[in-house]
């Protein structure tokens, strides 16, 4: 570096360099250190002069804002402070990915701000909702109820625990009645075979297996009708009962969550009324408003649900209960012809005989 360029350059108060001796030689000196001096992004600038201690850095970022303002002080060409940093940028991708690292850095820390939020607001809700709880339970503390609507919720959960008695009793009769079935079969089968290598008794072995594979045909359909009847009876208890029970859950969670922010409501009100305190009241209304909204929504859904359950379950159980007792007394009075026609009535399809029985390969 020469000697031009460690000298003061006087500026005079239009912010332009005066003018000196040897101007041209001064001028190739500047721009021989602006080309190949130090980068100011990439270097750090120490506080305390030259020489002096290594404690005040300032990082370069810092000078951005400096750097726009001084707009070609001294430089061979007037570009822009935008177009400088446009071609440093191309020259030096490192910097685009640190600006890409910040970005993703800003993202993370707001989606663990936003996680923080929404565990602070769980807490604070179970929190209201437990000391609720507690006060209900100890007799402390108010219970919005619907009287009409609990009672309704009680006769559903007796309902269901009697048709569940209804489904046990009835798979029970299913398994019973098909080893009866099964045994019948093996019954006439060897009817059949001691008629043939048994000719002085060859018509009474006839009749008797002629009379076993009858009753196992009819007990055929008799278990086509009853496992229809399980199936219908199931789906009504583990699929309909069981989905307004789920919406009833829901119910009952958001009356324990409205009664926790009612109270709280309740308390502040019964408080001071200065500033702070009307700030807290204020919220504390809107967060009571939030869950009685929820609240009443779903107590709507729970009492649309269950008139819907009730018209359901009688449509259900009156088809049901009416081909169980046709195919129970069609069967146990030897009509086979009326066995036959409750199945079509009702639509049952009858399994072909030997369906549950394993192929010969299979058995193999």
């Amino acid at each position: 570096m020469s000697k031009a360029a460690t000298m003061e350059i006087p500026i005079n108060s239009n912010g332009d360099t005066g003018t000196l001796p040897e101007d041209d030689s001064l001028e190739q000196d500047l721009q021989q250190v602006m080309v190949s001096g130090p980068n100011l992004n990439e270097t750090s600038i120490v506080s305390g002069g030259y020489g002096g201690p290594a404690g005040g850095i300032i990082p370069t970022s810092s000078i951005k804002d400096i750097r726009m303002k001084s707009r070609g002080v001294g430089l061979p060409n007037s570009q822009s402070a935008a177009s400088r940093l446009s071609q440093h940028t191309d020259q030096h991708p490192g910097l685009s990915n640190n600006n890409t690292g910040n970005s993703t850095e800003e993202l993370s820390r707001g989606v663990a701000v936003e996680k923080l939020d929404s565990v602070k607001k769980w807490g604070i809700n179970t929190y209201k909702c437990t000391k609720q709880m507690f006060s209900e339970r100890f007799g402390r503390g108010s219970r919005t109820v619907d009287l009409e609507l609990e009672a309704q919720i009680d006769v559903l959960r007796d309902t269901k625990s009697k048709y569940e008695t209804i489904l046990r009793l009835t798979t029970a009769l299913t398994t019973h009645f098909q080893s009866m079935v099964q045994t019948q079969q093996a019954l006439g089968d060897t009817f059949t075979d001691l008629s043939q290598k048994s000719p002085e008794l060859q018509d009474e072995f006839g009749y008797n297996a002629e009379t076993q594979k009858l009753l196992c045909r009819n007990g055929e359909s008799l278990l086509s009708a009853i496992n229809f009847f399980v199936s219908s009876i199931d789906t009504l208890v583990n699929k309909t009962m069981e989905d307004t029970l789920m919406t009833i859950k829901l119910y009952e969670n958001a009356r324990l969550e409205f009664d926790a922010y009612r109270s709280d409501m309740e308390e502040l009100s019964l408080g001071p009324r200065d500033a702070a305190a009307m700030v807290r009241i204020e919220m504390a209304q809107h967060d009571y408003q939030i869950h009685r909204d929820k609240y009443e929504r779903l107590r709507s859904d729970v009492t649309i649900k269950l008139k819907f359950l009730d018209e359901n379950k009688v449509k259900v159980m009156h088809k049901q209960l009416l081909l169980f007792h046709n195919a129970i007394s069609a069967y146990f009075a030897g009509n086979q012809e009326q066995l036959e026609q409750t199945l079509i009535q009702f639509n049952v399809k009858l399994k072909p005989p030997g369906t549950d029985k394993p192929s010969w390969l299979e058995e193999q």
